[in-house]
């Protein structure tokens, strides 16, 4: 069965760091974007990162800009959430979800949220509380 599956997220104070895992089963991540969103309690989704399929094609979110790296290890067939210089705001459930990239009609000039109408498969989620 093809799903997607967080891991890495904890507990952990300010100024630390997580890693945070999305890893593909019963599918190849290669040719999909991948989306890292969170949402904290009585707030709405919020966009974190993207990566698509083309080289350097990244996208960070204002509020995570210089703290957070995504990245994909093909071997591993996983994307990577790198998050240092936590603060008590990114406290969240972090979920990825893949889209299956269709490069005749991907938006380039896009970023890699904007480029996805919709995401072919969701994680579960994985809890990030940063607190002392």
């Amino acid at each position: 069965q093809a799903q997607l599956v967080e891991s890495g997220g904890g507990l952990v104070q300010p100024g630390g760091s997580l890693r945070l895992s999305c890893t593909a089963s019963g599918f190849f991540l290669t040719n999909y974007a991948i989306g890292w969103f969170r949402q904290a309690p009585g707030k709405e989704r919020e966009e974190v990162s993207c990566l698509g399929i083309m080289h350097g094609e990244t996208y960070y979110a204002e509020s995570v800009k210089g703290r957070f790296t995504i990245a994909r290890d093909r071997a591993e067939n996983t994307v990577y959430l790198e998050m240092n210089g936590l603060r008590p705001e990114d406290t969240a459930v972090y979920t990825c979800a893949a889209h299956d990239v269709d490069l005749r009609y991907w938006r380039s000039d896009l970023n890699c949220f904007q480029a996805v109408t919709r995401y072919d498969f969701w994680g579960q989620g994985t809890q990030v509380t940063v607190s002392s």
